[in-house]
């Protein structure tokens, strides 16, 4: 059995920090514009807003935001529209967004400020290190 593999379009190299930095911000714009996209193929309409999926995908830029090296930034950029991809082409399944982008290691992002409210000690704790 014989699988035709995708060529995968590379984009040219950045030359400064300013090409890499419109490329960012181009590329959140369509990781945005696809977001009631994915939403209706995952239909996570029932367990999540738009708005706290934007707001993941911008913590995930933010956690890049230190570097300055471009072509760094070409690497995660690459990276990000390669899961993109994958998730506007139904690579991903349902739990896999829920578990990555939803939940996170925080929790569920509506159960961020009232989670261990009256909870002992050690209960705070486990709950901590484990994703309950």
């Amino acid at each position: 059995m014989a699988f035709t593999l995708r060529s995968v379009k590379v984009p040219p190299n950045s030359m400064s920090l300013e090409e890499a930095r419109s490329r960012t911000f181009e590329f959140f714009r369509s990781a945005c514009r696809s977001i009631p996209t994915i939403m209706e193929i995952y239909n996570l309409h029932d367990i999540v807003t738009p708005s706290q999926i934007r707001s993941a995908i911008a913590s995930q830029f933010r956690k890049n935001a230190h570097i300055t090296n471009p072509k760094v930034i070409d690497m995660l950029l690459f990276k990000g529209m390669e899961e993109l991809n994958n998730i506007t082409e139904h690579a991903k399944q349902r739990h896999h967004i829920i578990g990555q982008y939803v939940v996170g290691n925080q929790g569920l992002v509506q159960d961020s400020g009232s989670k261990h409210q009256g909870s002992s000690e050690f209960l705070k704790n486990f709950y901590s290190g484990n994703y309950f």
